[in-house]
């Protein structure tokens, strides 16, 4: 681990969260790359009811982690309530493969997210308590990289086990929880907090006087995180286009490996970049390409133009998932650090139930260019926003 360092100018803390959160990941793509023809074909769900099982699900996660957080900050503690949400996660794999109606894979979903929730905030507190601010951009990138990892390899091992078993998607779902255990392992094993300095007093409580004191830095980087979150739905709905442009459920994992080899490539150079040149035009810049993958993605006539928007989508996604994480850590002091998480996940994941409901709604309605033409405005609009009203003045820089 001294050699990793060295080359990673990063403690091994963090990189040790990075393999907890790639086998996390594989775990979890093993099965959401099968999930949305699951539920929409073996179950018969509708691509409405899928949006509503994805968007409560990451609400639900949302609503979590803010009270996770508040717990975090209150006990001074990170990696035990981290801990205990891997291993929820970990032992609700099996749910899926035991699901013969859409209403079980909802609780299945729900409890999986519950997980991931518990762990999120404490989590992304932790990754800052590790190192310093400068090089903040660099730890979440890397984290948020080795994840992608994960995201890739997830749904490849589901290609390679669906032919290996004849399509048998619920043995897949079941294979899923072999590495999800090994994320708990690394993470108890691997993984030491640093102490906590704030002292007792100033540990917080969830009032609106604690809330307006978190500070305007921090709220105008929620806002950014609530048009981001409207343009962008869960990617359930990438694959249901790639579906319907021609792709086998057996391949369907397919469209979650493009998206992430180009996300998991980009998110570690993109955070090392805005650690040297600032992160608001790295987010600007974010937003130009949503618009270009959403419209992508509505009007292309193939699979490959569907793929080829897949990949705009990841590299979007390298461009402000890990730099908005390195924006709450900076715009927050220290004491609330897992709270300002916490709240900005529980406003973003709210706005994504609205997300996700209405592109279901419209995908129903009016098909997928719809859906995606929708996101593309609303990102549209954020950029517009984001150039505008984000401009910082000179001597108050929001995002520098």
């Amino acid at each position: 681990m001294k050699g990793v360092r060295l080359r990673l100018n990063l403690p091994r803390g963090i990189v040790a969260l990075g393999f907890v959160s790639l086998f996390m990941d594989v775990s979890s793509e093993m099965i959401h790359g099968l999930l949305p023809l699951f539920v929409v074909g073996t179950l018969g769900a509708s691509a409405a009811v899928l949006g509503l099982i994805e968007g409560l699900g990451e609400a639900t996660a949302s609503v979590v982690k803010l009270f996770s957080g508040i717990l975090s900050d209150r006990i001074g503690r990170r990696k035990p309530l981290a801990v205990a949400g891997y291993a929820l996660s970990a032992l609700t794999k099996p749910l899926f493969a035991l699901a013969g109606v859409p209403g079980v894979v909802l609780v299945a979903r729900l409890a999986d997210r519950v997980g991931k929730g518990i762990r999120g905030a404490p989590r992304d507190a932790l990754v800052a308590d590790l190192v310093p601010e400068a090089q903040r951009g660099a730890a979440y990138g890397l984290r948020q990289s080795m994840d992608t990892v994960g995201a890739f390899i997830g749904p490849l091992a589901a290609i390679a086990l669906m032919a290996a078993f004849a399509g048998n998607v619920r043995l897949v779902f079941w294979l899923a929880i072999i590495p999800a255990l090994a994320a708990v392992a690394v993470l108890v094993i691997y993984v030491h907090e640093p102490e906590v300095r704030a002292p007792k007093a100033e540990r917080p409580r969830l009032t609106p006087a604690s809330l307006v004191a978190l500070g305007r830095g921090f709220w105008l980087v929620v806002g950014i995180g609530v048009v981001l979150t409207l343009a962008r739905f869960s990617e359930a709905f990438l694959i249901l286009r790639a579906s319907e442009a021609g792709l086998a459920m057996a391949l369907a994992p397919l469209v979650l490996v493009v998206m992430n080899v180009v996300y998991a490539l980009a998110a570690w150079p993109l955070g090392v970049l805005s650690d040297r040149i600032g992160r608001r035009g790295l987010l600007v810049t974010g937003f130009a390409v949503l618009v270009l993958a959403d419209l992508v993605l509505a009007f292309a006539p193939g699979l490959w133009g569907v793929l080829a928007g897949v990949a705009v989508w990841g590299l979007q996604m390298a461009l402000t998932q890990g730099l908005l994480a390195a924006e709450v850590a900076a715009a927050a002091p220290a004491a609330v650090r897992a709270t300002a998480f916490g709240v900005f996940n529980m406003v973003t994941g709210i706005v994504l139930l609205a997300a996700n409901a209405l592109a279901g709604v419209l995908w129903a309605w009016f098909g997928a260019g719809a859906t995606f033409g929708a996101g593309a405005g609303f990102a549209a609009l954020g950029l517009i926003g984001l150039l505008v009203l984000g401009r910082p003045r000179p001597g108050h820089e929001v995002l520098p």
